[in-house]
């Protein structure tokens, strides 16, 4: 990806799988519940859409309640059995519904559906930025292994607070006060 792009106008959230059965299982869930936690406070404080997507819910259950709360009320979730969510028929309409190009995106696994969904995105001429500590898999080596292949690939693949800062854009505003003590 030659640009860091993301300003609060072309970007959307995308939220893989952050599930009840998934979640206890991956490395770092605390520090990456916080890390999604920060990224959906930055999306409500800059009115950036968010989407959430369960696979198979009936079985994995739905998303974690420490991050489902923290959810914007208007956001729009999206249910799935493919580990790309590309590869679900109804997900193209759903990605563009916001008219927004830039995706970041944050999820479990990263190996597996984050990678796969990404790559995807990418095949389609989205920009995509993964929030890398606001991912995981359950084996650490997974994760970075699979951040690396995004890298190589085209993503931005940079943590948490660099993708926030970079949609707030210069302290002093509002939105900066807002932000400011969740990174302290």
């Amino acid at each position: 990806m030659k640009y860091f792009d993301l300003d609060s106008e072309n970007t959307q959230l995308l939220l893989i799988d952050f599930q009840e059965k998934l979640f206890p299982a991956v490395c770092d869930d605390s520090k990456t519940a916080r890390n999604v936690q920060t990224l959906l406070k930055a999306c409500e404080t800059l009115q950036i859409p968010v989407k959430y997507t369960e696979h198979y819910p009936q079985g994995l259950g739905k998303t974690i309640p420490q991050i489902l709360e923290a959810i914007p009320k208007d956001s729009r979730r999206f249910e799935k059995i493919h580990f790309s969510c590309c590869d679900e028929p109804e997900f193209e309409t759903f990605i563009r519904y916001a008219g927004r190009d830039r995706i970041v995106i944050a999820g479990i696994e990263s190996h597996i559906c984050v990678l796969q969904t990404a790559s995807d995105l990418l095949s389609r001429e989205y920009r995509v930025f993964i929030a890398s500590d606001a991912c995981s898999s359950r084996k650490m080596e997974h994760h970075a292994e699979a951040m690396d292949i995004l890298r190589s690939m085209g993503a931005l693949v940079v943590p948490t607070e660099t993708i926030v800062y970079r949609l707030l854009r210069k302290a002093g505003t509002s939105a900066f006060k807002t932000m400011l003590p969740l990174f302290k």
